[in-house]
């Protein structure tokens, strides 16, 4: 909220699907330039030629099929915010030109003379590691202190599971689920997964959901295999038997879980084992063993 307001130029740095561009539209809303266009492009997914050409648009004639004029990202987002994302993967040529932008405010078109005067507040953004980029002469340094005025860290998701019921129920709004509600057992399963895609699997996951689920409340059968099966892993781990300080007699001790369950199982030898986690034959050889044969 600091950062906002002001013009500075902002670096974000973060995970693949952590939501830096969510970050930075936030940033635009809450500025002075809230009004004025938010205009994004990601440099790793345009070719070296093509983002030069979408960054500072083009003349006529300057290339071949260039049959109009077109104006690039920076003369669309005049007055307001030009959000760069995956800094890291434009080219050294590309990246001579943005300094240019950043230092001077001005440009040219490609294939023109004139300079075009811009008023562009940039919020880049980056999931690799621009000071080894700088030090493998992959990313000019003068360039890295233009855009790194402000930097921000945005945490991966397994390491904010606190925002992770404010995130569904953003994603269920934003869905329209109307009723529908994440069971406890269910937004437990979701607290507790790893998200290794972050937010943007998260957002996946939700509107899956609210798409495939029946009932107005989701359930852990509703969710996908990977999350069921890390609330099942929790489970286990959070209910695993733990170690007194003096230590155990780990014979003795099996032979009374044995003698449990045959109790509980009415003396079945195939029900035991069930309650054991053990197939029939494992727990048949572990009796005979243990002398319960």
């Amino acid at each position: 909220r600091k950062v906002a307001p002001t013009s500075a130029t902002v670096m974000i740095y973060g995970e693949s699907g952590t939501g830096k561009e969510l970050v930075a539209r936030a940033m635009h809303s809450l500025s002075d330039r809230a009004s004025r266009p938010f205009v994004s492009v990601s440099a790793g997914a345009l070719p070296e030629t093509l983002l030069e050409s979408e960054l500072f648009g083009y003349e006529k004639g300057a290339f071949t099929g260039a049959m109009t004029p077109k104006p690039g990202r920076f003369e669309l987002a005049n007055g307001g915010t030009l959000f760069l994302d995956e800094i890291g993967d434009i080219s050294a040529a590309t990246q001579v030109k943005l300094l240019r932008v950043l230092q001077e405010r001005r440009f040219e078109r490609l294939g023109g003379t004139r300079s075009i005067e811009v008023d562009v507040r940039v919020v880049a953004a980056t999931n690799q590691d621009l000071q080894q980029q700088i030090a493998d002469g992959e990313f000019r340094e003068d360039l890295f202190y233009r855009l790194n005025v402000v930097p921000v860290t945005l945490p991966p998701l397994r390491q904010r599971p606190g925002d992770i019921p404010l995130l569904v129920a953003h994603f269920l709004e934003k869905f329209k689920a109307g009723k529908k509600t994440i069971s406890s057992e269910a937004m437990q399963a979701l607290v507790t997964y790893q998200w290794p895609g972050n937010i943007r699997e998260l957002e996946n996951t939700i509107e899956r959901i609210v798409i495939l689920s029946h009932g107005d409340e989701v359930q852990p059968s509703d969710l996908p295999a990977e999350v069921r099966a890390n609330l099942s892993l929790s489970g286990r781990a959070s209910s695993a038997f733990v170690l007194p300080e003096d230590g155990i007699d780990l014979e003795e001790t099996e032979l009374d879980l044995v003698r449990q369950a045959l109790d509980r199982a009415g003396g079945s030898v195939p029900k035991a084992a069930k309650l054991l986690g053990l197939t029939t034959r494992t727990l048949e050889a572990r009796m005979q063993r243990l002398g319960l044969g």
